[in-house]
């Protein structure tokens, strides 16, 4: 693609009005070498990449051109997602654990030209005989320090060594790398260092929260209670702690929602949603919504526990002040509990419970059990909820649309009236089963 028109398709299609510094440098790579870009979470390292990974593709090639390798399936789903409106006239796929590999299977009818994918999952195709990566002359490998601490070396080894035809090599990493991996081409390999660039840290206060006991849950509910409106992640360090964390303020009557490994994909990516849209705007999670999450701006992050390492530090509060927006980090430290070294704090905060503008909930989530796959748009849904549900435009909250289910924000007061109401409809002439998440 020309570069004139992939700039043109993220000012038209995505929020981003101008390109960061890390953005424009990597727009000016060549499509030919090896490069290892060094940028923190939230800093908007896929676009960076997307943009010279582009610029590499030709039209109507008729085979696989491009692949990214990331370490989880939310991190592919959210690259593909970027990627997909500047690839205009080319086809993106994801494959990832946990998705249908009938579908996945099918959707190499057509030959795609960019695929983005796990380390396993893209194994599993090729060990199926189902793809052809010989010609593909670009590969990124997304978060690729994470990838060899989830133990993926050797699967990425495997699939690396399918790809004979690499002309441009991007790995992306939080920190330096000790040493290339010694089956990709690296040719006087170049560092892009942007790790130490305008970060969300810069633009964050780092707020410590003291709680006069070793269970901490009453000052977590505290605080929560004393901010203002908007979105928040508390991190907790294993699944055990967010479940009792979520139960606990569930039972305080706060809009939350839970995140963690133990969860199945639908309800992980469910929950995802139901924060975008507000309508559980507190999600408390395991270190797995760190990395790789396409999370809507958050007004701030609040760590239960310690992370574990700088780069967890580093990873989780990339959560919140993305790009250009601003928040606050807090962390809760109970008598005794020792502050790691690459904690600084900014100052003390002894919440209040009392705020002029709570955080709260005005939107519920209708969940339709049809989707792309039943030929199923996001503007039938619109004229669907307007026409029947009587609902205005405005009313209608963030939609998203998968393989065979929508996911639509709507005003809390009208969900349940909208439930029983569109019971007796049909979209598009398909008798949907409509129910609140």
């Amino acid at each position: 693609m020309k570069q004139s028109e992939i700039l043109d398709n993220i000012r038209l299609r995505t929020r981003v009005e101008q390109l960061n510094p890390m953005q424009e440098r990597m727009a000016r790579i060549a499509t030919r070498g090896t490069y290892t870009l060094l940028a923190p979470t939230g800093s908007g390292k896929t676009l960076a990449f997307a943009i010279p990974l582009l610029k590499s593709i030709y039209p109507a090639a008729g085979h696989v051109q491009a692949v990214v390798i990331a370490p989880s399936r939310e991190l592919v789903l959210q690259i593909a997602e970027v990627i997909r409106p500047l690839a205009t006239g080319l086809k993106t796929v994801a494959f990832y654990g946990g998705h249908s590999m009938q579908e996945e299977t099918a959707s190499l009818a057509v030959t795609p030209d960019i695929i983005a994918a796990t380390p396993g999952r893209l194994l599993d195709h090729l060990k199926r005989g189902q793809i052809d990566l010989g010609a593909v002359s670009t590969l990124v490998l997304d978060e690729y320090d994470k990838a060899l601490e989830l133990g993926f070396a050797d699967e990425m080894k495997r699939v690396c060594k399918r790809l004979t035809g690499l002309r441009l090599v991007i790995l992306t990493s939080a920190t330096p790398l000790a040493a290339l991996p010694d089956y990709l081409p690296a040719s006087r390999p170049e560092t892009i260092d942007f790790s130490d660039s305008d970060t969300p840290r810069r633009r964050m206060q780092v707020v410590r929260v003291e709680s006069p006991s070793r269970d901490k849950l009453t000052t977590l509910s505290d605080l929560l209670h004393s901010l203002s409106n908007g979105r928040v992640i508390v991190f907790a360090n294993h699944r055990e702690s967010v479940e009792r964390i979520y139960d606990y303020l569930k039972k305080e009557g706060l809009p939350v929602g839970i995140y963690h490994g133990g969860l199945d994909q639908n309800d992980r990516e469910n929950a995802i949603v139901q924060l975008a849209n507000n309508s559980t705007p507190i999600l408390i999670s395991t270190d797995l919504g760190a990395r790789g999450l396409d999370i809507p701006e958050l007004s701030a992050v609040i760590h239960y526990h310690m992370p574990v390492s700088p780069e967890a530090w580093t990873h989780r509060n990339g959560r919140t002040a993305r790009q250009n927006a601003e928040g606050d980090i807090y962390v809760i430290t109970a008598e005794g509990e020792d502050i790691p070294y690459y904690i600084t704090t900014d100052r003390d905060y002894a919440p209040t419970r009392r705020s002029a503008d709570p955080i709260r909930s005005d939107t519920s989530t209708l969940y339709f059990n049809v989707g792309k796959k039943e030929k199923i748009s996001k503007g039938d849904i619109v004229g669907f909820l307007i026409a029947k549900g009587g609902l205005t435009a405005a009313e209608i909250g963030t939609i998203t649309l998968r393989d065979h289910a929508a996911l639509v924000g709507v005003p809390r007061v009208k969900a349940r009236s909208l439930v029983d109401t569109l019971a007796r409809e049909r979209i598009k002439n398909t008798r949907a089963k409509i129910s609140l998440l």
